[in-house]
């Protein structure tokens, strides 16, 4: 699955781009460094959007497009923020053949997003994974450290109420 560019405006903050500038600083010289610097920069905004793609480029001194190409390459990287509550939705095989495509369907409908998509106000991410290692309780669901298990599509509704209030 290719990831998606989040289309959310970038809201970094000063502190925030100091701390990356410093980071930059003690690793600029040594461009094996990038990846670690890249790590750090996600432990600080939580994604890498363009903008702190472009500022670790120009940092580190090497092309935006080996950046990006880093950042789309290891699925540990993210393009677009994460919400308050990180929906994930195994569509591994087991999960799969019993419903997670739809339970994935139904989600995204009522958050009005799709996947690697954060809503608007920031609560809500969606992302799909491959296989958490649930197996005996598909289709799984995670909802940052909460796993829920043996769903239908009719559950998700009520779940989902439990995390807008």
């Amino acid at each position: 699955m290719q990831k998606k560019i989040s289309t959310l405006p970038f809201r970094g903050t000063a502190e925030q781009e100091q701390q990356l500038r410093e980071i930059i600083e003690q690793n600029r010289h040594d461009p094996s460094r990038l990846m670690g610097v890249m790590q750090q920069a996600q432990d600080i905004y939580g994604y890498l959007p363009m903008e702190v793609q472009q500022m670790i480029a120009d940092g580190m001194g090497v092309p935006l497009e080996k950046v990006y190409g880093v950042a789309t390459f290891y699925a540990q990287f993210s393009l677009s923020p994460k919400g308050a509550y990180n929906v994930s939705v195994c569509l591994g095989t087991a999960c799969y053949v019993k419903g997670s495509g739809d339970v994935f369907n139904r989600i995204s409908e009522i958050l009005g997003i799709g996947a690697d998509e954060c809503t608007e106000d920031g609560r809500f991410s969606l992302t799909a994974c491959r296989c958490i290692g649930a197996c005996g309780l598909a289709p799984v669901i995670t909802i940052n450290d909460e796993v829920y298990g043996r769903l239908t599509v009719d559950d998700v509704d009520d779940i989902l109420a439990k995390y807008r209030d």
